[in-house]
């Protein structure tokens, strides 16, 4: 598929048609919220804005979660009109957070079979989940319980919407990611993905991608995506991801009492 066909897929099906685990949906005239049931960060995901009316509708939304106390992240893609949206986000007081380059994969033109002899453990129990928030915690020297607590949570009320694989070693977890598949959607989206620095260049990196793979075209998706970092992307486009645009997190906190 061409790569703006690709491009006007994701648009619809994770942004305009989504509908996300632990969320209520809420559709105005111009965006597209999704409040979380749990507490945790609100998204908005889309907009229908233009140069006209765009300062407006951010000014009513942000006051909106400043209302409500609530913390909110609204994702604007390249793509998105006006062309200053980003501006008038942070002129509402928005803290613009590191861009993101939007990768997808065509599973059926990837190598699922692997070139090494690495070990990859699909993760099911609670246990796993705590190998990986240890995991996380000391490779990014702070806490993920919450991480923890949402992947068990999400693991045990839908079991077949979520994948989690490691890699161990001498019975220590040394490699994870996962794995969500979007319902309704063509797309199954990659999460995670931390090696400890000293297992790193082993291709423990390729190996979690090959799994995931694997298990998405078992289940019909014929996509992966991801959002990279700067460092991420050049490993994904070596593994055949290819880049359809850029994400921009622009985050409204909620105060602190």
């Amino acid at each position: 598929m061409e790569k703006q066909k690709l491009l006007d897929l994701f648009h619809q099906e994770l942004r305009v048609e989504a509908n996300v685990q632990g969320y209520i949906k809420e559709e105005t005239d111009h965006v597209i919220r999704y409040m979380s049931e749990l507490g945790e960060r609100n998204f908005i995901l889309s907009s229908n804005l233009n140069e006209h009316n765009a300062k407006q509708v951010i000014n009513h939304e942000a006051l909106y979660f400043k209302e409500l106390n609530r913390e909110l992240e609204w994702k604007v893609y390249s793509y998105d009109q006006p062309e200053n949206i980003k501006e008038l986000l942070q002129d509402e007081g928005f803290i613009l957070e590191v861009p993101e380059a939007l990768m997808v994969l065509d599973i059926k033109q990837y190598n699922l079979t692997s070139s090494n002899d690495v070990i990859v453990t699909e993760i099911t129990d609670k246990q796993g989940i705590d190998d990986i928030v240890a995991l996380e915690d000391k490779i990014w020297n702070d806490s993920h319980s919450e991480l923890g607590e949402r992947l068990w949570r999400d693991k045990q009320n839908n079991p077949n919407s979520i994948f989690l694989y490691g890699i161990y070693k001498d019975e220590q977890l040394v490699s994870a990611a996962w794995m969500y598949l979007e319902r309704n959607a063509s797309f199954a989206s990659l999460w995670g993905g931390s090696t400890l620095p000293e297992y790193r260049r082993k291709g423990y990196y390729q190996a979690l991608i090959q799994a995931r793979a694997a298990k998405a075209l078992e289940y019909g998706y014929p996509f992966l995506t991801v959002d990279a970092s700067k460092m991420s992307k050049p490993i994904l486009e070596n593994n055949g991801f290819i880049c359809l645009t850029y994400s921009y997190p622009c985050v409204l906190t909620a105060k602190r009492s």
